[in-house]
Order: structure tokens, then C-alpha cells, then sequence
């Protein structure tokens, strides 16, 4: 009984409100010469529910990452306007509303796994009984408890990726926005990571925005699929996902599976 409520599927669609907004955004590059300008994002519009698994899929040079850069607060828009929790990006930035992780975890090769994850809390100058605490959580959720002592150099790419959520993870922030974390990684440990990803999301509770190029970990992952298409960037197609929570890999074995990723595909435009 007591694993059926670890699994207790937490997210509902019809109930949960919105928690991300982006209206009518346009993402343009200008250059020297008008003529040559980028359009990487035209018009888009998206609502993204709280507690929410999204993921934005399309081929290079959608916009996907670029949308996932604006919210975040990294590059601003050309026009439209973003809210998260009623906040702009720069405003929930500063309220630490979200944490990033991305394809690299950019570790300190000079600072063990517990001092990584510490890091945004030292710079935080949070009590150290305080950050301890913290960082043991942190490690437990991700699955490294015994690692922490370790160096990055002595773990696998799989596991330096998990310490990279752990640190995004370790300021308790609303929403996690994760650009192709699993791309460099070979398959067996991407699904590894996809398993140990909706664990960490099922006890977490967090809002997940996902960006990828591959639709079968969209679909395995996801409530929602966003399909974008390029020239220029603009959403296609949102895919709602209703494989029943908890996923286990068998469920990509199925006919249903099967025609989810192909209704994703059939999404894009222009490609």
C-alpha cells in the first residue's frame, strides 16, 4: 500500500491552473541588413499548467530553445509578453521561481558532488546546518547519497547529469526548465535517466519544461508535446499525452505509444 501512494499521480489537467502564460511572442534577430533578419519565434501562444510535464519538440532551428530561453529570462523578446506565477522572467528569476539544467552540467571538476549541489546555497549565504540538510535531500531525490564525497570526474555522464538536477533542484524553485539534458548520452542510460526523471518529478511536484529533438522521449516523458516548425519558428501542433501515469518502460512497447509518436511527427510543418 505504501508504494501505491508514492505513485499517486499528483498532476490533473482539468483543475490545476495555469502557472506559465506566453502571449503573442515573437523572437526576431536582426542583422545589418534587414533583408537577413531571423524570425525565431513567430505569435506564439502557450499556457503550461501547474505541475505540468512539457516538453518542445522540433528539428535545429525551430525556436524551441529560444522559447525555453525567453521564459527563462536568458534572452528577451522582440514582442509579447511571458508571466510565470503572475511574474515576468526577470522577476521570477529574482524570486527564484525556476532552475535550469542544461545538455552540459557544467560541474566544478575541483568541488565534490555535496559542495556542486551546494553551491547556489552558499551563494545564497544560507546557515550551513541549514545547506547540509539541503544538500542530503537533494542527494537522496536524485539517487546519489553515496556519491557525494566523490569528485565529478569518478561518475558516469548519467549521474554527473543527476548532480546538475540536483542543483537546480536545491533552491526549492517552481518550475524546472531542462534544454536536451539527455542528448549526449548513449540510449541505455537515457532511459535510465527518463525513469529516474519522473521519480524526481512525482516527489517534487515541480512544473517541467523539456526541450528535445527526439519524440519518443517527448512522448514517453510527457503530458503535452509542443511541436514547433521552422521558418519561421512557430507552434504546429500540441499533442495531448494520455498514456496513464505511472510510466514504466513497457509502455513503449504499445500500438498506443506507437501512434502517439506518430501524431507528434505528423505535427510538423515545413520540415
Amino acid at each position: 500500500m505504501k508504494a501505491a501512494v508514492e505513485e499517486e499521480v499528483f498532476f490533473d489537467p482539468k483543475t490545476a491552473p495555469v502557472k506559465i502564460t506566453v502571449q503573442n511572442l515573437s523572437v526576431v534577430y536582426k542583422a545589418t541588413d534587414e533583408k537577413n533578419q531571423t524570425v525565431a519565434l513567430k505569435d506564439v501562444n502557450l499556457d503550461i499548467k501547474d505541475g505540468e510535464f512539457i516538453s518542445l519538440v522540433g528539428p535545429s532551428g525551430c525556436g524551441k530553445t529560444t522559447l525555453l530561453r525567453v521564459i527563462s529570462g536568458l534572452i528577451p523578446s522582440t514582442s509579447g509578453k511571458v508571466f510565470i506565477g503572475g511574474l515576468t522572467p526577470q522577476e521570477a528569476r529574482v524570486s527564484k521561481e525556476f532552475g535550469i539544467v542544461f545538455q552540459s552540467p557544467v560541474l566544478m571538476d575541483w568541488r565534490t558532488i555535496r559542495r556542486n549541489i551546494c553551491l547556489p546555497l552558499e551563494l545564497m549565504k544560507m546557515p550551513k546546518p541549514e545547506r547540509t540538510k539541503k544538500v542530503d535531500e537533494m542527494l537522496d531525490i536524485v539517487g546519489l547519497k553515496d556519491f557525494g564525497y566523490h569528485y565529478p570526474r569518478e561518475l558516469s555522464g548519467g549521474m554527473q547529469q543527476r548532480v546538475g538536477i540536483a542543483r537546480a533542484l536545491a533552491l526549492n524553485p517552481n518550475v524546472l526548465f531542462m534544454d536536451e539534458p539527455f542528448s549526449a548520452l548513449d540510449e541505455f542510460t537515457k532511459e535510465r535517466l527518463h525513469e529516474d526523471l519522473l521519480r524526481i518529478w512525482r516527489k517534487t511536484h515541480k512544473t517541467i519544461i523539456f526541450v528535445t529533438h527526439n519524440i519518443q522521449e517527448a512522448v514517453f516523458l510527457s503530458d503535452r508535446v509542443v511541436v514547433f516548425s521552422p521558418h519561421p519558428g512557430r507552434i504546429t501542433s500540441v499533442v495531448d499525452i494520455d498514456i496513464p501515469r505511472p510510466r514504466s518502460l513497457e509502455c513503449k512497447n504499445t500500438q498506443h505509444f506507437t501512434d502517439l509518436v506518430a501524431k507528434v511527427r505528423s505535427g510538423f510543418e515545413g520540415v
